[in-house]
């Protein structure tokens, strides 16, 4: 591509505008289309967040300069691949090309393809299903992991997941994930990078890579969203594949068709690298801005305080989302994901900070703190919910046990696990 570079940008089948970016300055530019503007719905599909204004005019952006954003606004930088789908993608440009992408190439290869429904062209085209064999993915994986298994290993068995640069760089995250599609009767699996059909249950997958992470992530992370449902809260249905990988249903395919996500950081522009918007008041308070129902406002609250009783530090800006409702112009917030014990085990680490603070701390949150939120928002019986957070924990240790986690494992978490109240 050239110094300056523009591409298109494709909502619901529908050219909302048209996205710029200079190389040299690292800037980028957004215009909504003349025609989107005339349209009488799909008013609030970017919140007045004082980021991207529903005007005619050019608008630039130079503030978005960290690795999070790249130099593109917060709310089209929410589809750039994360930590692990960016290694696979940039492994495989250099394969295929010997050079890296800027922000803007990389939206044309996730065109399409990409979590939630905005979409990108022109798109860039992708080898076909038929030239992409298993070994080739377990053998990327070996390159970017570090990992020393055969390439005959079956880890990616479940019948062809395909090539893990088309399937693997649109999930998001910091481990290896990938999309696949099942098919509700045949069971037949198909990579799930474009597939849509309500014929399909269409899952996000976690890889169970052992010489990668040795104490059984996928399966803690499979016991916490029991949990998770026990307590009210919503989270996509879930299951084990070959009692390993963690699978659940994406809640950006219902019904045949793509929902609209962003999340926190892709709403506000508040970076959940940096710690300086980083805290549940500033995530209560978006809720409250986007006129969610109150009863959204007390699942956050419980969904705060099962994250600081098991121990999921790791619940930044960007594992909370938010998904649009079409027909009402509204956002709603999405079920919960991401949610698990965050910590190493195996490290006997019992003692970290927070991704986001509560009153002000990261570390030894204390009953004060959890109830000064709930009373700033109207939070009802905030000691009645943690009673029946903390009722769980002889639970998931059964479940741990059950699914033959390790004692050592289950002995380091169940000690780090939070005490309100007595």
């Amino acid at each position: 591509m050239a110094a300056q570079q523009t591409i298109r940008v494709i909502l619901f089948g529908i050219e909302i505008g048209t996205i710029g970016f200079d190389e040299q300055t690292n800037r980028s530019s957004f215009q909504f289309h003349p025609d989107f503007l005339q349209r009488a719905d799909l008013q609030n599909i970017f919140p007045d967040t004082k980021i991207i204004k529903r005007v005619p005019q050019v608008q630039l952006f130079s503030q978005f300069q960290s690795n999070t954003f790249k130099g593109l606004p917060p709310q089209f930088a929410d589809s750039l691949p994360d930590k692990f789908g960016s290694i696979i993608l940039n492994e495989w440009i250099k394969q295929e090309e010997n050079r890296s992408l800027n922000a803007l190439e990389q939206l044309t290869y996730i065109s399409n393809r990409g979590m939630g429904a905005l979409e990108y062209k022109p798109q860039k085209q992708l080898p076909d299903h038929s030239r992409i064999q298993i070994e080739q993915v377990i053998q990327i994986l070996k390159n970017v992991l570090g990992l020393k298994r055969s390439a005959k290993q079956d880890t990616l068995n479940q019948a062809a997941l395909v090539n893990i640069f088309k399937i693997g760089t649109s999930a998001g995250g910091a481990k290896p994930k990938i999309l696949i599609s099942e098919h509700k009767k045949t069971k037949e699996i198909i990579s799930g990078d474009i597939e849509t059909s309500d014929d399909y249950n269409h899952y996000l997958i976690k890889l169970n890579l052992e010489e990668y992470d040795s104490y059984q992530a996928e399966i803690i992370e499979y016991c916490y969203s029991i949990i998770l449902k026990q307590l009210g809260i919503r989270m996509t249905d879930c299951k084990l594949i070959d009692q390993k990988h963690f699978a659940t249903i994406r809640f950006d395919r219902q019904n045949g068709e793509k929902q609209h996500i962003l999340t926190a950081t892709g709403m506000t522009g508040w970076d959940f690298k940096s710690a300086e918007y980083s805290s549940y008041e500033n995530l209560f308070s978006l809720c409250s801005f986007l006129k969610l129902p109150h009863a959204q406002l007390e699942e956050l609250y419980k969904r705060m305080i099962f994250n600081v009783v098991f121990r999921n530090d790791d619940d930044h800006l960007k594992n909370h989302s938010f998904i649009y409702n079409c027909e009402k112009d509204n956002w709603q917030l999405s079920p919960v994901y991401d949610v698990t014990y965050s910590l190493n085990p195996q490290l006997n680490v019992l003692n970290s900070r927070r991704a986001l603070s509560i009153n002000g701390k990261r570390s030894k949150i204390q009953l004060e703190d959890v109830l000064k939120i709930a009373t700033a928002f109207t939070i009802k019986n905030p000691k009645s919910l943690i009673r029946e957070t903390q009722a769980k924990k002889e639970l998931l240790v059964k479940l741990l046990q059950e699914h033959s986690i390790p004692d050592s494992v289950v002995q380091t978490m169940s000690k780090s696990f939070a005490n309100f109240i007595s």
